[in-house]
């Protein structure tokens, strides 16, 4: 048998990592990291790991963008991967109202406002059925549009919890609320971050997961089950508070159950907090009411 050139490089190279394991560990090693930072580096290496090892073993399929610009870092891990938006997309029904009551130059009705609450704060279903309607799709859409959120596909009809969403666009959604721009204003901004600084103990599970006790937690999370498929878990965080800001999104399908769902995402946030917060007091987790307890938080056709 005749061996090319090439053929002799590739089996130089077969036979070395055949017989030296350890050039085969560095090659390894030497992937990209998930989190870069042009200024700390370090600290991006470990959040990386943190992540690797806090999602290592397990089923789900995930997506996680962080993003803290104070650290210069940030992390992305499948942030271009679709997801059923479950309960998330709240935060943008919520942010469309803002958007479109800004542009008539008028404050929410009291209906509105009462509906508002009770779609961030208790993850209310009927809530989030009557704004998704008031709000329309063009109206949405048009969102999303100034929103740069050109990745997200608005659920069908009334369908709202099968939005799918990426991470990267849940994070952009994230730092409009989080900084001054164009999309929203101060007012609209602060009021959305005060709901969700005010969702119930019983639904601050995720992305709070190991944040420090002086900073204030804003999240919004969703579950749904979609046989044959599994439970989608997700859970945004944006993190307030002594100068800092950062956004932590978690998106996950394919879980067993909604516990193991809830558990692959703390595991991931808890990674992340602690390491961009070194040595502060983490809160103590909230009370999570029975899996069994929870419905499924969603609207499907």
């Amino acid at each position: 048998m005749k061996v090319t050139a090439a053929g002799t490089a590739f089996l130089l190279t077969l036979a070395l990592l055949i017989t030296w394991p350890g050039r085969a560990a560095a090659a390894v090693s030497t992937a990209p990291e998930l989190c870069a930072s042009s200024a700390h580096a370090g600290l991006a290496a470990r959040i990386s790991r943190g992540i690797e090892t806090a999602r290592h073993g397990r089923v789900s399929f995930v997506a996680v963008e962080v993003d803290d610009p104070g650290a210069g870092v940030v992390c992305q891990l499948d942030s271009a991967a679709h997801f059923d938006s479950a309960s998330v997309v709240k935060v943008t029904i919520l942010a469309t109202l803002l958007r479109d009551a800004q542009a008539a130059h008028r404050s929410l009705t009291g209906t509105e406002r009462a509906l508002a609450w009770a779609m961030i704060t208790r993850s209310d279903n009927g809530a989030a059925s009557a704004l998704w309607d008031e709000d329309g799709h063009t109206r949405l859409q048009h969102f999303l549009d100034a929103a740069g959120m050109t990745h997200t596909v608005l659920g069908p009809d009334g369908a709202w919890g099968l939005t799918r969403i990426t991470a990267a666009d849940e994070t952009r959604l994230l730092w409009l609320l989080l900084q001054p721009g164009q999309v929203l204003d101060t007012s609209s901004r602060d009021y959305a971050l005060a709901l969700m600084a005010d969702v119930i103990p019983s639904q601050r599970w995720g992305t709070p997961a190991g944040a420090p006790k002086s900073l204030v937690v804003h999240v919004k999370n969703g579950w749904l089950p979609l046989a044959p498929y599994g439970w989608r878990i997700n859970s945004l965080g944006a993190f307030t508070g002594h100068g800092q800001k950062y956004s932590i999104v978690v998106l996950t399908q394919d879980n067993p159950s909604m516990g193991y769902g809830v558990d692959t995402v703390e595991r991931i946030a808890e990674a992340v907090n602690r390491d961009l917060n070194p040595g502060a007091v983490a809160r103590v987790p909230a009370a999570v009411i029975p899996r069994a307890q929870q419905t499924p938080d969603e609207k499907l056709p």
